[in-house]
């Protein structure tokens, strides 16, 4: 095994972290609160976890990662006032929806503390906040390269299962990828929710009124894992061309199984290690990388799963 690797099994057990209470990775240092916006039904974001617990253990810095229980962007809100509040060097977070979130995240700037912008958002909206780089997937660009991709592959009509449908900066994947598709977005976006069966049956209900569809885009685990089911159950689970964002047990078995032909790793892990770091350093030495970071995307097919299938929901 090598080092990084028992870095990463010793990172693991400090992954469980309940909203509000903090995933310690060390009694002394700099301390940085990470605030997301998903709910604590979300496993994706465990992999953020185990990236924040990492990066604390090598910096030797106490990291927090703290989340709205049901999703909620209001009680987001809230929540980074309350980080701010608790007077940490930096905070790290997610800009899921800049009307609801600019405003408390612009006065943690005037307070005087570090933030970096992660995972949503884009570099303008962070220069706009005041934050000091944005470290993440352009999600326009990922979905403009995944429908080129589809288009290649001889796609030409699709639906996007939309289970964040509040997060308008994820949006952008489904009308990135019609437009690498040359179509119109129109309806062929449809709000999933978060509720799996729900998720299950309202693609069942779009690809039964709408038998032409040639392919299903989903935008991670959340909406993948249920219509990997609603595929199964209609017959079409192999027969009709599917590609994902993000990546999860589910989804790698998918791939394994020719029934998903692609996945886009946004590479979550590095989305929370580098802030931490990043941080971290600026805190120490005065030192920033002069640009935004881009952690995505990079497509895994059926050919890429070795390392991948096995840090799949962990660090991948």
């Amino acid at each position: 095994m090598t080092s990084l690797f028992k870095k990463f099994a010793m990172a693991t057990a400090l992954v469980a972290a309940p909203l509000m209470t903090a995933t310690t990775a060390s009694a002394e240092g700099e301390r940085y609160v990470l605030v997301s916006h998903a709910p604590d039904s979300d496993s994706w974001w465990n992999t953020v976890k185990n990236g924040i617990a990492l990066a604390g253990e090598q910096m030797n810095v106490e990291v927090e990662y703290r989340n709205p229980t049901s999703g909620d962007l209001a009680d987001m809100a809230r929540i980074i006032e309350q980080a701010a509040a608790s007077g940490p060097d930096g905070i790290i977070t997610t800009l899921a929806d800049f009307d609801v979130l600019s405003g408390p995240i612009r006065a943690a700037v005037d307070q005087g503390i570090n933030v970096i912008i992660m995972n949503s958002g884009t570099p303008e909206q962070t220069r706009e906040v005041g934050a000091l780089m944005f470290v993440g997937q352009p999600e326009y660009d990922a979905g403009y390269a995944a429908g080129l991709r589809a288009k290649g592959d001889g796609v030409g009509s699709f639906v996007c299962v939309n289970h964040v449908i509040s997060n308008t900066v994820v949006a952008e994947r489904c009308r990135g990828f019609a437009d690498g598709l040359g179509i119109d977005l129109g309806s062929s976006m449809i709000d999933a929710g978060q509720d799996p069966s729900e998720i299950k049956n309202r693609v069942k209900a779009y690809l039964t009124a709408n038998p032409e569809t040639e392919a299903v885009l989903t935008l991670g685990p959340v909406s993948a894992d249920p219509t990997i089911i609603a595929l199964e159950e209609m017959g079409l689970a192999g027969d009709i061309y599917f590609g994902t964002f993000d990546l999860g047990d589910e989804i790698v078995k998918a791939i394994k199984g020719d029934i998903i032909q692609w996945g886009i790793d946004q590479q979550p892990f590095l989305q929370a290690y580098l802030p931490v770091v990043i941080l971290a350093n600026y805190d120490r030495y005065g030192v920033l990388p002069g640009n935004n970071i881009n952690s995505g995307p990079g497509f895994v097919t059926k050919d890429a799963l070795t390392l991948v299938e096995k840090y799949a929901g962990e660090y991948r």
